[in-house]
């Protein structure tokens, strides 16, 4: 029998029919009934006219927002700021990508000084009329001379590669086809590069069909793919894939890194580029830590590894003495977690994590500390690029109030001077960001930001926005958003909780996450929203959640296990369906953080908390607005397509569940800003209904809106 639930917004809402089908699974004795299955052919014309369908009603019910209008307003105006990359340094140019606000994709420029007038070199706008084929990787000759880009079309994985002449602006004849996670790695002598493809698809099902055994080849400039050589590849090992690997900065050596789905794990193979037909040498395979090549000193080879070291440290690998007994420890394990590590000046520049704050270490090759970094404040930098004998490198700085701001930094000296300072049309002084630490179910503390406007009144009112992501040992850190500081703007309150499962305390805390302890990450985020309430930040009724990919996953987990906790909810491109996500295009690549519905134990585990097996008929839902993409060929749409149908079946309230799925998008990367303007003003803007927030946009804004 439906419990009673609530009243709701949703109340007029008709649900286009979502017809059910008699399939049913067996799984180890136990049957799963899979009513929409049919929504997994993304290519039927039935499919086609669900998505419509969907698409229509989601439209007319935020058409009838009055705030949207408003909020977009708010949001282009925002975006309108200046932004760039950190410069890198190659041939004697620097490289570097601007955006000058509201331009679909940023452009990449090159300049031979830095105070010369940039030369544009490749703008990715002038490959489509609406901004969907994005530049997707570059990679610069040792010599300056050629640029080896990737673009990618409506957000796909798949990749085409191409070769330009930088010194004339023109293409080359060269074209690469069916890279995927890949990088190009050139050689010395620039005659060519390495890169990673898998076999061509089927191009009518290329965006969900599986991908196995991925290949390494070299390519010679001025010639046809087809004339590539393949330079290693696994026949025995379907699931292993080389990413493009790296030639070391003095050319010697192809240092090639086999990994085999997400497992943070890896083998290292290398091969003496100096000897005509040298043979592939293994030098690290017995797949029990991650390693990660930083540089060498000739056959000396330094990584960044968290063998025996959780939190990682550096070690050297001498190839002519490689039993782990005469390795070398250059820098040992420290109380924070050392997440990146770059070798200039012949120096090592160390990237840590402290209670997911970035710290930055400069040490000798001896490990002795030279110096640590002073940082504007609480906050994130990355970059660091550079060669063994570059004395100076760039960084950039980002917090929850602080544009991206890159800064040039002396390496000899330890000064930072900045480069180039983005204007934002807003009053930093304005907002105040807090960590606050919580207990979780198990007793384990966690960190998550609170970040509100200045002089936040604790009485359980306040519209809160708790996002999270909790997965694959990626670590969420402060760092500046235009959607959420307009959602700050708005009187909303952004939360950022760093879950286990991600990297921010090491692989300890990545490992306390995946598999059978998956569940500690809902939890985690369930504590975090329970901790909001109880500390009177929020309440269940002014309490949205949020996250995208592995984060859909969570919000779909926590809205099935707690809706009354959650006024609403928006999974975005979320893996929703934890019993055949490794059915389709790299989702058995997800298998070392989730498990697999073929074992028997690790189903047990899944099938508890899939968000699509764990909606009760006549459930009180928070309103929930699901979004996916067309074109998403990682998590393919078919989650969200079935979780939203599942989801509109089971409502028993009047919350309404939509579904939001964008044309000619992908997976997230390599959006065009005018499509992240709209799908943002439709998040804000169906929180602001569902959270009944007053006002919903800065007085301003609304005047001109309705203007």
């Amino acid at each position: 029998m439906a419990q009673s639930c609530p009243a709701g917004d949703g109340a007029s809402v008709t649900y286009p029919v979502s017809k059910k089908v008699d399939q049913q699974d067996s799984y180890f004795g136990t049957t799963i009934a899979d009513p929409y299955r049919w929504l997994e052919d993304a290519n039927s014309a039935e499919t086609g006219e669900w998505v419509a369908a969907q698409n229509k009603l989601t439209q007319s019910y935020l058409g009838t927002i009055p705030e949207r209008a408003a909020i977009k307003q708010r949001l282009t105006k925002l975006w309108n700021y200046e932004r760039f990359t950190t410069p890198t340094k190659q041939g004697g140019r620097y490289f570097y990508s601007r955006n000058d606000g509201l331009q679909n994709q940023a452009v990449l420029y090159t300049v031979k000084k830095l105070t010369d007038e940039p030369r544009l070199l490749l703008d990715p706008n002038t490959l489509s009329t609406d901004g969907t084929v994005a530049l997707a990787g570059t990679s610069i000759s040792p010599n300056g001379k050629y640029l080896a880009y990737a673009t990618s079309a409506s957000g796909s994985d798949w990749n085409e590669w191409k070769v330009r002449d930088i010194e004339s602006g023109k293409d080359l004849t060269d074209h690469i086809k069916w890279a995927k996670f890949s990088g190009a790695s050139w050689t010395k002598d620039n005659t060519g590069f390495f890169y990673s493809r898998y076999d061509a698809p089927n191009e009518a099902t290329k965006l969900a069909d599986i991908n196995y055994f991925q290949k390494l080849y070299f390519h010679k400039i001025g010639t046809p793919q087809s004339d590539d050589v393949l330079v290693f590849d696994r026949p025995d090992q379907k699931e292993w894939a080389f990413g493009g690997s790296t030639v070391s900065d003095d050319g010697n050596y192809l240092i090639i890194t086999a990994t085999q789905g997400t497992e943070r794990k890896n083998r290292v193979f290398y091969k003496d580029l100096r000897q005509k037909n040298a043979k592939v040498v293994g030098l690290l395979e017995a797949f029990d830590a991650s390693y990660s090549f930083i540089d060498n000193d000739g056959p000396v080879f330094f990584f960044k590894t968290d063998n025996q070291a959780p939190k990682s440290r550096v070690i050297a690998i001498d190839t002519r003495k490689p039993l782990p007994s005469d390795w070398k420890e250059i820098v040992p394990q420290a109380a924070e977690t050392l997440v990146a590590v770059n070798l200039i000046n012949n120096q090592l520049v160390l990237d840590y994590l402290k209670d997911a704050q970035t710290q930055i270490k400069i040490v000798g090759l001896n490990g002795k500390l030279v110096r640590e970094v002073a940082l504007p404040g609480i906050g994130s930098a990355g970059g660091f690029a550079g060669k063994r004998g570059d004395t100076e490198t760039f960084y950039s700085f980002t917090s929850f109030t602080t544009p991206a701001t890159i800064y040039r930094y002396d390496m000899k000296s330890g000064k930072s001077s900045v480069y180039r300072q983005p204007k934002v049309d807003f009053d930093p002084n304005a907002f105040e960001t807090r960590q606050q630490f919580f207990t979780s179910r198990d007793g384990t503390k966690v960190p998550m930001f609170i970040v509100s406007k200045k002089g936040m009144k604790l009485d359980g009112t306040n519209p809160t926005y708790l996002y999270g992501y909790g997965g694959f040992n990626i670590s969420l850190t402060p760092s500046f958003s235009v959607a959420n500081l307009a959602w700050v703007e708005m009187g909303g309150v952004y939360v950022m909780a760093n879950l286990r499962g991600g990297g921010e305390y090491g692989e300890a805390w990545h490992q306390a996450g995946t598999k059978l302890n998956k569940q500690n990450v809902f939890d985690d985020f369930i504590g975090a929203a329970q901790w909001l309430v109880d500390n009177k930040v929020t309440s269940p009724s002014k309490l949205a959640i949020g996250g995208g990919s592995n984060g859909g996953l969570l919000v779909g987990a926590a809205m099935t296990q707690r809706p009354d906790l959650f006024a609403a909810a928006i999974p975005q491109v979320g893996v929703l369906d934890m019993l055949r996500f490794h059915k389709f295009t790299v989702g058995w690549g997800w298998v070392p953080d989730y498990g697999s519905s073929d074992d028997a134990e690790q189903f047990k585990a899944l099938v508890k908390y899939s968000p699509l097996h764990n909606l009760k008929a006549g459930g009180c839902y928070p309103a929930t607005m699901i979004t996916t993409a067309d074109h998403d060929d990682r998590v393919v749409p078919a989650h969200s397509f079935k979780f939203a149908a599942a989801a509109q079946a089971a409502q028993g309230g009047a919350a309404p569940v939509l579904i939001r799925i964008d044309s000619k998008a992908g997976h997230g990367a390599g959006k065009p800003t005018t499509k992240q303007i709209e799908e943002v003003a439709d998040r804000w803007g169906f929180l602001s209904r569902s959270l009944k927030m007053t006002p919903a946009v800065p007085a301003e804004a609304a005047k001109v809106a309705a203007q």
